[in-house]
């Protein structure tokens, strides 16, 4: 690498975030076109360290241009308006850019839809920059797979030590969000695929209630936990975002919800059995809980939690290679795309004729498992849907903020990143944080920046009920506004190039 600490930094309008552009914006300080233009020269600059983006837009210039047109004539569309975002690539846009899951089999699936997440975004003013790289057909094809790779796309990096995993499944928008390049992202989550990268990137991340944003013409994995959401640097830059995405029951104006005083007189539930062994993590957890404290707040230590189901983890699995399968042959049998597969049978014997690309390092086990699944009216996934709904949600967290009388649910979100191992694949440390439960459940999980251990970001989780999103979102800003805890990436090469690691690391002679 040519490039890599200060010489990566972002600077300028591309460090700004989210909602300082649109203040910007709409003062006349800066036009979408210069705004689209610093992207684009930052795309090309910091993003052969990264591979965090797929591909750019060609009509992103055009859209700037429109936009600033707009802006000239009075007919401004909204705080969005002119702001360039990049689209997690397993979202349909109408732009001429193909929606592929990272995957060879896709490579020309571009559809002329625009999902209608997009559509929202897009009648918001919003400039579609491009589209971010992923882990491959978003982490669900093989029990060996490394978090941030696809065959399109090569392996993403994470912008502050860039041998350490961007996590998975959004990784590209995780990436591109902390590195500067664009003023905001949206990401996909079935289980932890919104927080983890969040939380490793050291942005904000937010899955929304599941339904609240419409899983159309996304690529699925489970009808019942799918959901797309804001990456941004800030929790405001996520709440205008999903403004423009929500629709229907739940949809509101989340930004103008926020209150940095949410905290005062909350009753927060502090999820010690979800803190992980990392005396570090825990650090900095005791460290936010003082926060939210100070700011008004009531912390009620919740130390067990024991859901009662037989093979928990194998029903969740009896789920989502059921739902993946029915849910990706109808997705398949749909694109108006001339596409080489349209079903999972047919895709999985395109990866064997293509092994040397997409089977180079890790197999198709998730695909070849879900295949034998058996649809949805079989009894072993209705059984599987029935007990796990009620464990994570009944029971778990909703139960959980009943029993303690409690408005939030938090916890650490996750462990710290682990390095990039393409050998074994995904090699993570014990995991810290409950996010599994909100996935589950299909409600509402946001993470926050709560610092950094030696160097790799960590971040703190807020989870509550079905529909409460704007109450997560709030609470999440005012321990956002008083901790202030987010770090800009350093562009590291590896942990070691870290002062304190390196000295260490060193003989003694």
């Amino acid at each position: 690498m040519s490039e890599t600490g200060s010489d990566l930094r972002a600077g300028g309008w591309t460090a700004m975030t989210l909602p300082d552009l649109s203040d910007a914006l709409a003062a006349g300080e800066v036009t979408s076109r210069e705004l689209t233009e610093a992207y684009l020269a930052r795309i090309d600059l910091v993003d052969p360290h990264l591979q965090a983006v797929l591909a750019v837009n060609p009509d992103a210039l055009a859209q700037a241009d429109a936009s600033d047109a707009r802006r000239a004539a009075g007919e401004v569309r909204g705080p969005l308006d002119g702001l360039p975002i990049l689209i997690k690539d397993n979202i349909e846009t109408a732009d001429p850019v193909a929606t592929t899951a990272g995957a060879l089999a896709l490579e020309g699936n571009v559809t002329g839809r625009d999902a209608p997440l997009m559509a929202g975004l897009r009648e918001a003013g919003v400039v579609m920059l491009g589209k971010t790289n992923l882990s491959q057909w978003a982490n669900y094809r093989s029990d060996r797979s490394i978090s941030g790779w696809s065959a399109l796309g090569g392996q993403v990096r994470n912008p502050h030590v860039l041998d350490r995993s961007p996590c998975g499944s959004s990784a590209g928008s995780g990436a591109a969000a902390a590195a500067s390049l664009a003023a905001g992202t949206v990401g996909t989550e079935t289980s932890g695929s919104i927080i983890c990268p969040s939380n490793v990137n050291g942005i904000v991340g937010f899955k929304p209630t599941v339904g609240l944003v419409s899983q159309q013409y996304i690529i699925p994995i489970s009808h019942s936990q799918d959901t797309a959401g804001p990456m941004t640097k800030t929790v405001r830059g996520s709440a205008m975002l999903l403004t423009a995405m929500a629709e229907g029951e739940g949809a509101t104006d989340f930004a103008a919800a926020l209150d940095d005083g949410a905290l005062a007189g909350a009753r927060i539930g502090v999820l010690r059995f979800a803190q992980g062994s990392n005396p570090d993590i825990i650090a900095r957890f005791d460290e936010a809980l003082a926060v939210l404290e100070a700011e008004g707040a009531e912390l009620v230590e919740i130390d067990e939690f024991n859901p009662q189901v037989v093979n928990f983890w194998a029903k969740v699995l009896t789920i989502l290679d059921t739902e993946f399968k029915v849910g990706l042959n109808a997705y398949l049998a749909d694109s108006p795309a001339d596409l080489p597969v349209r079903s999972l049978e047919e895709l999985i014997a395109f990866n064997i004729e293509h092994g040397d690309i997409e089977l180079a390092l890790f197999d198709q086990s998730i695909f070849e498992r879900a295949e034998q699944s058996t649809g949805l009216d079989a009894e072993v996934y209705r059984t599987a849907v029935a007990d796990l709904q009620k464990a994570a949600g009944e029971d778990g967290i909703s139960g959980l903020m009943a029993a303690h009388s409690v408005d939030v649910l938090v916890s650490p979100s996750g462990p710290v990143a682990s390095a990039i191992d393409p050998v074994n694949g995904d090699v993570w440390p014990d995991w810290a944080g409950a996010g599994y439960l909100a996935a589950i459940a299909g409600y509402p999980h946001i993470t926050v920046p709560m610092g950094e251990v030696h160097g790799v970001p960590i971040g703190l989780s807020f989870m509550a009920g079905a529909m409460q999103d704007a109450e997560v979102l709030s609470l999440a800003y005012d321990y956002e506004q008083a901790s202030g805890m987010r770090v800009e990436p350093q562009y590291l090469a590896t942990s070691e190039a870290r002062p304190e690691i390196r000295a260490a690391m060193a003989r003694k002679d």
